[in-house]
């Protein structure tokens, strides 16, 4: 059985930090209570995320966190993540599903009511659901109304987190709504001081699912 948790769901931006600092930022994320780390990396080469992959790997398993990669099985099984990440145009759930076995966390990204429907059914384990808020990463922005995020959370049983611009100031949105946690990048990824931003944001999360 597979083991996480996504109340706090750190994606990563390396963009603009030298590596040592983008690591310091990473742990300290760490440090500040988050549950769950996703390496994402558009533009490097395969050698160079496995080699970042391997990095952030010995701070994520310090933390106990579970590593997912976004998008690359190859880089994924290469370093021995815990997860996968895979949106709409990665390669389907369930042929994923077949090539890492049981054991292996996959999340997906998903939009509609129909998408998550099919990514459970395909072997999902969780979801990202957004973007709730435009935002400022370099992933193209379709945005999701919290009205079909609700219904998402209500139409599959595994966890569902809210993704897309969101920050201590906005997060209130969601209230209400069924939500496993939330996903973020730059509310951590720049913040002035990345632990105490990150524990404003778990508290946060916390209240909002009582």
């Amino acid at each position: 059985m597979r083991n996480f948790d996504t109340t706090l769901y750190f994606i990563t931006d390396s963009t603009g930090f030298s590596e040592e600092e983008f690591l310091r930022r990473t742990e300290e994320a760490l440090k500040g209570g988050v549950s769950l780390l996703q390496l994402r990396e558009k533009d490097k080469t395969t050698r160079e995320y496995i080699s970042l992959a391997k990095k952030v790997h010995k701070l994520t398993k310090k933390y106990n966190v579970p590593l997912i990669i976004d998008d690359r099985i190859d880089v994924a099984l290469a370093m021995g993540a815990e997860g996968v990440h895979l949106g709409q145009s990665d390669m389907p759930i369930d042929i994923a599903r077949r090539i890492l076995g049981d054991d292996f966390i996959i999340g997906a990204t998903t939009k509609t009511v129909s998408q998550a429907l099919e990514a459970y059914k395909q072997g999902a384990d969780y979801l990202g659901v957004g973007a709730i808020y435009p935002t400022t990463t370099k992933v193209k922005t379709v945005l999701t109304s919290t009205e079909t995020l609700d219904a998402i959370c209500k139409a599959v049983p595994i966890p569902v987190n809210a993704i897309g611009g969101l920050n201590k100031s906005n997060i209130n949105v969601l209230e209400k709504i069924p939500i496993a946690g939330i996903c973020v990048v730059s509310a951590i990824m720049k913040a002035d001081n990345v632990k105490a931003e990150t524990e404003t944001l778990l508290t946060l999360t916390k209240e909002l699912r009582k």
